[in-house]
């Protein structure tokens, strides 16, 4: 063991006198095991957080300088948990990584404004951005997913609760006027004629496809897929659970190198082939066409989702039978449509505040519409402001309890893995 941590250290010191000449070029400001923190690293990540925060570098110099020492501990801390997470052989889908990617680039496009304007503040092209923030994104998935792991570990006594409801019982918060709400999800159903248009589409590429053109070529050209069209339709590794259903069975099914029929999911028609197969996963890339619903189909919807409102109502079938049979929200179908209880001041969806204000406990909202398709929303529960009570709010003060106990452990154990690891600091 001492001769591993004896090799281990002489690799350290002759990295560290290696990047002495690289130091004059690209600034090297931490060493942390056998991985380099770069100076314009740091400026990246914390251009980032600026943005995120609305925070102009050029106009707040001394707060963006704050952003910069925070950026290189976090980074620190990172790379440090990283070393412990391969020991671990902790490992993160490339779909989870683009699709973690995907959104932190879209959310600093919506801040700045568009696409143009993220390249203007790098100074540098999207695909450039993309490519320099990827292995940044699928380090932090690692210790992410290293934490949840330490934090499963954690757990939390009765007695641990009530001491906790003691001591904080004054500044918790009160429970506000709310409500428990259940909902069945729809979404709008193109008709089987603008199916069978794009179908024709689908079917000549599926044609030229197995008359050996090239799948990577032909999805860039007709895949309607923007995460992925550009990359030949490579989804990366998937493994069950990852995909809709009708997708996942389809693609599991194949062999390596094989390819799919048509496969119709609620996101239009996929040509699917498999790449690779990996233990349970696998690498899989598709080459989608979508087909476009127009206004009569979304009638036809919200008067479909009347009707099975109306068959609730009359005892029919139960709300519970109605979301089995139609409701698209995979998460609730098994509970019912349960959505939990929300705040009345702090619904996040406002036409679900607007359904539920004039129902009664047990009441059944008309079609409502959100960005997610079409719902009806059930009234379950009401609740009145009142104060925390431990045998009443258990569970939620038992979550409080237990994360407060996770994030303590976790940083103990941060603090320790930092002991263990060999780590440099150098002047931003």
């Amino acid at each position: 063991m001492w001769r591993q941590k004896f090799l281990k250290m002489i690799s350290i010191l002759c990295l560290a006198s290696a990047l002495q000449a690289q130091d004059v070029l690209e600034k090297v400001v931490a060493i942390v095991d056998d991985n380099i923190i770069l100076r314009s690293e740091v400026q990246q990540f914390a251009y980032s957080l600026a943005i995120q925060s609305g925070l102009d570098p050029s106009k707040s110099p001394d707060k963006f300088n704050k952003i910069l020492e925070q950026t290189l501990d976090n980074l620190i801390t990172q790379k440090a948990l990283l070393v412990k997470a391969k020991e671990d052989s902790v490992t993160v889908s490339d779909q989870q990584i683009d699709s973690v990617l995907e959104e932190q680039i879209q959310q600093m496009v919506r801040q700045l404004g568009s696409e143009d304007r993220v390249e203007e503040y790098f100074g540098s092209p999207l695909r450039q951005i993309r490519r320099e923030f990827r292995s940044e994104v699928e380090e932090r998935l690692l210790v992410q997913k290293l934490q949840e792991s330490k934090n499963f570990e954690t757990q939390i006594s009765r007695k641990e609760v009530e001491a906790f409801y003691k001591t904080f019982r004054d500044s918790l918060p009160v429970v506000k006027d709310g409500v428990r709400i259940s909902h069945i999800l729809v979404s709008v159903e193109a008709s089987d004629t603008a199916i069978e248009a794009v179908k024709v589409k689908a079917e000549e590429v599926l044609r030229r496809l197995r008359k050996g053109e090239d799948f990577a070529e032909l999805a860039k050209q007709f895949s309607e897929d923007p995460g992925s069209s550009a990359n030949g339709g490579d989804l990366g590794l998937v493994q069950p659970g990852d995909m809709v259903k009708p997708f996942e069975e389809a693609a599991f099914a194949l062999s390596p190198g094989e390819t799919s029929e048509l496969v119709q999911t609620q996101y239009g028609l996929h040509i699917i082939q498999q790449s690779k197969k990996v233990g349970e996963k696998i690498r899989a890339r598709h080459i989608l066409f979508r087909v476009d619903t127009s206004p009569d189909d979304e009638k036809a919807t919200v008067a479909k989702l009347a009707a099975l409102r109306e068959r609730i109502v009359t005892g029919e079938l139960t709300f519970a039978e109605a979301v089995k049979q139609n409701s698209k929200d995979v998460a609730t179908v098994d509970t019912g449509g349960d959505l939990g209880f929300f705040d009345l001041e702090e619904f996040q969806v406002p036409a679900f505040k607007e359904a539920v204000t004039d129902l009664d406990a047990g009441g059944i909202s008309p079609p409502i519409k959100t960005k997610f398709g079409h719902h009806i929303i059930r009234l379950d529960e009401r609740r009145d402001e009142r104060k925390l009570e431990i045998t009443k709010d258990w569970e939620q003060i038992e979550g409080w309890a237990l994360n407060m106990k996770r994030t303590q452990e976790f940083q103990k154990y941060v603090t320790a893995i930092k002991k263990e690891v060999y780590i440099e600091i150098k002047a931003l």
